[in-house]
């Protein structure tokens, strides 16, 4: 049998654009494996506060050297694994949010993970992955690279609606802080030289998968 070739789509964004449905969204429609590298540093995270490590970037980093992950690529049923258990309800607990970032933004942590999703996407090779340092770092080479964007608004308004429950400020810490504080580390916020620009502010999420699946290659 004649193999398919790779197509790779890389979706970039700030948190609350729209990039893990969109992602699904896409990958569902192509038929393609679908990598949400946030639930990766969710998971050294959740395992780091197990740990009492949250403090400690170098004990941060060797955790992350020694951590089996497991990210599951089906898009109907994605799922994250840590050390053979499956974790992927802890991972996006209002507890695991608020510390994520003290995760994403140590930069050996950083090394460790990419190293682990470039595999992935290699493995795999038809596959949508969504994150942070996506379309400049994990998969600059992709097929179609995308920055999602939208407007403050729509981005609490949207984090509100999937994890319900928060305070206001709680819900700019899961949103505004956290971008705020991974851009120390990561560009997501501006389309590095040959990546689109989708703002999703005004459109429906059936328009932004359309958008995205239009860029790619016949």
């Amino acid at each position: 049998m004649k193999k398919m070739p790779g197509l790779v789509i890389a979706i970039d964004g700030p948190s609350g654009s729209g990039k893990s449905s969109t992602a699904r969204g896409v990958a569902i429609r192509l038929g393609l494996a679908c990598l949400d590298t946030g639930s990766m540093y969710r998971a050294i995270a959740l395992g780091a506060m197990a740990g009492g490590l949250l403090d400690d970037p170098v004990g941060i980093t060797g955790f992350a050297q020694r951590a089996l992950l497991t990210p599951g690529t089906d898009p109907v049923n994605l799922s994250i694994a840590l050390n053979g258990v499956d974790v992927t309800a802890d991972v996006h607990s209002p507890e695991v949010s608020a510390n994520v970032s003290k995760v994403a933004t140590i930069i050996a942590v950083r090394d460790v993970l990419t190293a682990q999703m470039r595999a992935i996407a290699a493995d795999r090779r038809r596959i949508v992955v969504e994150g942070r340092d996506i379309t400049t770092v994990v998969c600059p080479d992709a097929d179609v690279r995308v920055l999602l964007v939208a407007d403050q608004a729509a981005r609490l308004a949207r984090r509100d609606a999937q994890v319900g429950g928060l305070d206001s400020q709680d819900l700019r810490d899961q949103v505004v802080s956290r971008d705020e504080a991974d851009a120390t580390v990561s560009a997501f916020l501006t389309p590095a030289p040959g990546v689109t620009l989708i703002d999703s502010t005004h459109l429906s999420l059936e328009q932004v998968i359309d958008t995205v699946i239009a860029l790619v290659p016949r």
